[in-house]
C-alpha cells in the first residue's frame, strides 16, 4: 500500500513539475531572446568542421538549463512550504530529506550557478578565444563541488561503502573520497561533451534519470525518486523546446548541473558502477573526446575522428542531425533499461533469489 501511495506521489510531483516548467518556458525564451543571450559558435580557425556544421546556430538563445533547475528549485520550495499546512496530502508532497535529497539539490544549485557564469562569459566573449572557461577550469570546479559532496557523504552521512553488483559491498574508508570525486567529475565532463546537438543531452539525461528513479524506488528511497521525477518533469518540457530545430540550448548551466547531479544520484543509490551502462552514450561521447586529444598529442596532430565528440564525427560523415540524435536516444534508452534490469537481478527482485 505504501509503494502504491508513493507511486501516486511521484507521478503527481512529476506532473506538477511539468506544469510549472510549461508555464515558465515561453517566458524564459522571451527573456533570453530579448536580452540577446545567444550562443557564440567557435570560429573556423579553432574548430573548422564544427563551425561549418553549426554556423547557422549562432545566436540561438542559450542558458535554457535555467528552466530545468529553476523548476526543480521552485517545486522543491513549494513542496516544503505547503508541508507546514495541516493535512496528510500536503505532508506527503515534501520530499526534502537530509539523507536522500539535500546533497543532490545542493549540487544541482551550486553547479548551475557555476555553469551560468560560464554561459555569460561565452555570450560576452570573455575568456580564451571568447569561449568562456577552459575545460581544465571547468574540471577544477567540478572537482571542488565533488569534494564538498564527498565530505558530506563521508562525515555527515557516515557513508564510505561502494557496491559492486554481483560481488558485494565494500567499505573504502578515506579512499571513498577520491572515488566519489572521480565519478562526479567524469559524469559532469561527459554530459558537457554530449551537449552538442539539438535534444541530444536532454534525451540521454532523461533516460538516465528515469533509470535511477526506478532504482531509487526499488531501494525504497522514495524522496530521492520523487526528486528525480521532478527533474524528469522539467526536463521533458525543456526537450519540447530543445529538439531540432532548437528554440534554445541547455548551456553549461544545464549540462554542468545535471551532470553533477546525475553522478551524485548514482552514488546515493550505491549503483554508481552501473552508470557506464545506464549512461552508455555519455561514456562513448567523453571517450571519443579523450581519444581524439590523446591521438593529436601522441601522433603528431593526427586525428581519429573527423571531429569530436563522436556526434560531430557522425555529422561530418553526412548523417543528418536529427538522425544522429534519435539513434543515440535509442542507444541511451536501451542502456538505461539494461542498467535497471541488471540492478533488479543483483537485488534478486522477483526472481526468487
Amino acid at each position: 500500500m505504501l509503494s502504491f501511495n508513493e507511486v501516486i506521489r511521484i507521478f503527481f510531483l512529476a506532473t506538477i513539475s511539468f506544469g510549472v516548467a510549461f508555464l515558465i518556458a515561453p517566458l524564459l525564451l522571451r527573456f533570453l531572446t530579448a536580452h540577446k543571450f545567444g550562443k557564440q559558435i567557435r570560429d573556423e580557425a579553432s574548430a573548422p568542421i564544427f563551425a561549418k556544421l553549426h554556423r547557422g546556430k549562432s545566436g540561438t538563445p542559450t542558458m535554457g538549463g535555467i528552466l530545468i533547475w529553476g523548476t526543480v528549485l521552485i517545486v522543491t520550495f513549494f513542496s516544503w512550504f505547503f508541508s507546514w499546512l495541516d493535512g496528510p496530502f500536503f505532508d506527503a508532497l515534501n520530499f526534502l530529506s537530509r539523507p536522500q535529497t539535500y546533497l543532490p539539490l545542493g549540487a544541482l544549485a551550486a553547479s548551475a550557478l557555476v555553469g551560468l557564469v560560464d554561459d555569460l562569459f561565452n555570450i560576452r566573449r570573455i575568456g580564451p578565444n571568447g569561449g568562456g572557461l577552459r575545460m581544465r577550469h571547468r574540471l577544477l570546479l567540478y572537482g571542488f563541488i565533488a569534494l564538498i559532496g564527498a565530505l558530506w557523504f563521508y562525515f555527515k552521512l557516515d557513508w564510505d561503502v561502494l557496491h559492486i553488483p554481483y560481488v558485494g559491498t565494500y567499505a573504502l574508508g578515506l579512499w571513498y573520497i577520491p572515488v566519489f570525486i572521480f565519478i562526479i567529475v567524469a559524469t559532469g565532463f561527459s554530459v558537457n561533451q554530449t551537449d552538442g546537438l539539438d535534444g541530444l543531452a536532454g534525451g540521454v539525461l532523461l533516460c538516465a534519470f528515469a533509470a535511477y528513479g526506478a532504482i531509487a524506488f526499488v531501494l525504497g528511497r522514495y524522496d530521492l525518486a520523487a526528486l528525480l521525477a521532478v527533474i524528469i518533469g522539467a526536463l521533458t518540457v525543456f526537450l519540447w523546446y530543445n529538439i531540432y530545430p532548437a528554440k534554445f540550448f541547455m548551456g553549461d548551466t544545464g549540462s554542468m548541473s545535471l551532470g553533477v547531479t546525475l553522478g551524485v544520484v548514482a552514488m546515493l543509490t550505491n549503483y554508481a558502477l552501473l552508470l557506464p551502462i545506464i549512461a552508455v552514450v555519455l561514456v562513448v561521447e567523453s571517450a571519443s573526446t579523450l581519444l581524439q586529444i590523446a591521438s593529436k598529442k601522441l601522433r603528431g596532430g593526427k586525428k581519429i575522428f573527423l571531429s569530436s565528440p563522436i556526434h560531430h564525427h557522425l555529422e561530418a560523415k553526412g548523417w543528418p542531425e536529427p538522425n544522429v540524435v534519435l539513434r543515440l536516444w535509442l542507444i541511451a534508452g536501451l542502456g538505461a533499461l539494461l542498467g535497471v534490469i541488471l540492478m533488479l537481478l543483483d537485488k534478486g527482485v522477483g526472481i526468487g533469489i
